[in-house]
Formats: C-alpha cells, structure tokens, sequence
C-alpha cells in the first residue's frame, strides 16, 4: 500500500521466456559489445526508470550501456522562475553523467540532434514520459526499436494524461504497459503490462509515480527479451476497437460544477491535483452590512457524502460540518472539502478558512 494506492501482480500480460526474462546476473558474459541504449525524459516521474536503467548498465554482466540521454531544454521553473534543467537532466548531473550526452533538443526531429543521436548508433530508445513527438526518422534510428513505459492498460487510455482521465472516470484498475513506438499514438505491439488497483481517495500524482516506478520495473525484466529480438515476437498487436482516448488537460476543464452528482467531483478534484487544479467561486454575504462578495477557491482534497446528512437554509448554502465544507451537488449528494487554497496563498484545512469568515455565510455560485 502505497498513498492509497495497493499494487497487486494480478498479471502480466505477456510474459517473456525463461530464457529471455532471467535477471542480468545469469545473461551470458561472454558477449562482445555493450548494446547501447538511449532514454528519453523529463519530469521527475522520469527519474526512477533512469535510475533502474543506470543501476542494470552498471551489473557485472549486463548487456547494455546508456549512451545517452535526451530531454526537454531547461525552462522557468520554482518561484523564482529561474532557467532550470528538466529534473530527468539534473538527477543525470547528480549522478555523473556526461554532460556532452544529454541532449535538449526542441523536437525530436531537428537535424543535428538526429545526426548526433546517429552516430551514437543506439539500438533501443526507451521513453518515459519525454513530452516530444517522435518523427518516423527518429524511429527508424534503433535497430531493435523504441519502447515506451505507458501509464495505462492499453489500448485503454491512448494518449498525454493516461492517469488523470482513468481518475477522472473513477476507475477501480488501471496499470502500466510496456509498448513498442510507433507514428499511431500508443498503438504499438505491447510487450508487458502489469494491474494496479485504485483507491478512492488517491490523487494523480500519487498514482503518477507509483506507475512509473512499477513500469521501471517491468522494463528491466523485460530488458533481456528486448535487447535479444524476442520482445518483438512475443509482443501482441492492440485491439484497436476497445481504445479509448485520454486527451492532454484543459485549464478551461478546471471549473467545478455542484449539480453534477459528488462522485463526479470528487474525481475531478483526484484527477486535476497538481495541475490545473481544480476551482470553484462561492459567496460571501455579511449580514451586519449586506456586503455580497465572490471569492475564488481552489479546491485541493474532498470526500463524498448524502445530501441527506446536511442540514441547510437555502439550497445554495455552504454548510460547516465536523472539519469539512458542504457544497450540496446533484443527484442528492454531497461534496465535502476538506482543503483549499485562495490565489496566491497557502493550502489551508477548512476549519482554518470557516473560522476566517468570521460567522459570514457562504454560498455556491
């Protein structure tokens, strides 16, 4: 168990041979050049896969080497906004990698980063979250192919935010895949997947790098298979009829609506954690001079309940009860928020913010 997350092996989809799925230590030694491989990725959820791959290169008789690294250029980040590294690039300095074999290439596609790519003469990619399409001259560069570690069960969930739209649906499973790269989003043939069940409170970060730490995982008892050309017959062509899409998030998306049912929200608010977020503006009246004021909150953790627990005056009131705020929501329920967070300020509890108001009432838009 893992914030709200159990892992369990309900299965691997594809399992390699037992020739090809043997740990590092028992591959043969007597091989006469490194494989080189080439990782992609940039967000910290990256990190764990490029740590298990720097560990396996490192194996008395591993098979392969990373020759290199490739990530989004710095960009403005922290609240200085100051020009930083991608956090994949920066754990790689810490590390000791070659600064000369970290590429931050705009796209993927520019000449001079493929020649240099090229020259490296790579023989398998692996992406993890690396944020760039990859164009067919990218692909045709590693003779054994390119493989992507996949937040999903596919063909489930094709697409940029795979974990975020499975929370937003409220699903009970998802997992991880192992997939070869081709020009179709997350079509490939895939190789492995591994089943996660979802708690209902967990939100997508949690669930973010819980899946790529596991997916780190997979990928390196699959790497022998990979490596050797085995992969590539095992693996098992998607049906592409059950795909469904998990398009990029829309800051536009933020906005909570109350008469749509609870569960409905409560998801949202799961899926939407760490960015955009999710939103909603109430009203603040005070009955001593009639003042009317429209706040905006940003609403961080919440739980479900029955309307039929709350006690209210108006259909629009906000309720204080036992460290929650009460939004009533369609379909008779209720929506319980128990941390937000006003622009530009701390994330406070919502005994914090009740007792802020100070006996004002607050109301749902």
């Amino acid at each position: 168990m893992q914030s709200g997350v159990m892992l369990r092996r309900l299965c691997t989809c594809i399992r390699a041979s037992s020739s090809s799925s043997s740990s590092y230590s028992t591959i043969n030694s007597t091989a006469k050049k490194k494989k080189q491989l080439v990782f992609l990725g940039s967000p910290q959820v990256s990190v764990s896969v490029l740590d298990e791959l720097l560990n396996a290169s490192k194996a008395p008789n591993s098979l392969f080497e990373v020759a290199a690294i490739v990530t989004k250029p710095p960009s403005k980040r922290g609240r200085g906004r100051k020009m930083l590294p991608s956090p994949v690039a920066e754990h790689a300095l810490e590390r000791g990698f070659s600064p000369d074999l970290i590429f931050t290439p705009e796209k993927a596609g520019e000449e001079l980063f493929l020649s240099n790519l090229d020259a490296l003469q790579p023989e398998v990619c692996i992406t993890a979250a690396y944020g760039n399409i990859l164009p067919s001259k990218f692909l045709k560069l590693p003779s054994l192919g390119t493989i992507n570690i996949h937040p999903s069960i596919l063909p489930l969930y094709r697409g940029a935010a795979p974990v975020q739209r499975a929370l937003q649906d409220g699903v009970k499973e998802t997992g991880v895949s192992l997939v070869y790269t081709v020009r179709a989003m997350d079509a490939g043939p895939v190789i492995a997947c591994e089943r996660v069940e979802v708690d209902d409170h967990v939100k997508a970060p949690e669930l973010l790098v819980l899946l790529f730490d596991q997916g780190s995982k997979l990928l390196i008892r699959e790497l022998p298979s990979i490596l050797d050309g085995s992969a590539r017959l095992k693996a098992q062509e998607q049906d592409n009829s059950k795909a469904t899409l998990a398009p990029k998030l829309n800051p536009e998306d933020a906005w909570l609506s109350f008469d749509q049912e609870a569960v409905v929200l409560h998801n949202k608010v799961r899926a939407f954690a760490g960015w955009p977020g999710t939103r909603t503006k109430v009203r603040i009246l005070n009955a001593n001079n009639g003042e009317d004021n429209t706040l905006e909150l940003k609403i961080i953790t919440t739980r479900t309940c029955s309307l039929s627990d709350v006690q209210y005056d108006e259909k629009d009131d906000v309720t204080f009860i036992g460290g929650s705020l009460v939004f009533p929501c369609g379909g008779h329920s209720a929506l319980e928020v128990l941390e937000v967070q006003l622009p530009g300020k701390k994330v406070v509890t919502a005994t914090t913010f009740w007792n802020g108001l100070r006996g004002q009432k607050l109301k749902k838009l």
